[in-house]
């Protein structure tokens, strides 16, 4: 995704990143500029919120399980590629 504003971090990089944004897994320096972003681009936001909404649902689910990393990776990867599929609705 790109809303074709300039930004100082990239919507493709932040919203590459947003399940280890969620999962409080991004640095400090990171976690600062991932929030920067959400907080000025409104398709990320939006996108943001879709990404929280199915983190919760899988938590809900999981009952607090832990995926083994190798697990977590292939499927951010997975999304990661399902998301590049997507045709952009923000043009």
């Amino acid at each position: 995704m790109n809303c074709s504003q300039p930004h100082e971090t990239p919507c493709d990089e932040v919203l590459g990143e947003v399940y280890r944004y969620l999962d409080a897994e991004c640095e400090n320096d990171r976690t600062s500029r991932i929030k920067q972003h959400l907080s000025e681009c409104h398709p990320c936001l939006r996108e943001f919120g879709i990404e929280q909404e199915v983190k919760a649902l899988v938590s809900r689910c999981c009952g607090g399980d832990v995926a083994p990393e190798a697990l977590r990776d292939r499927l951010r990867d997975k999304l990661h590629t399902l998301m590049e599929k997507q045709p952009d609705v923000t043009k």
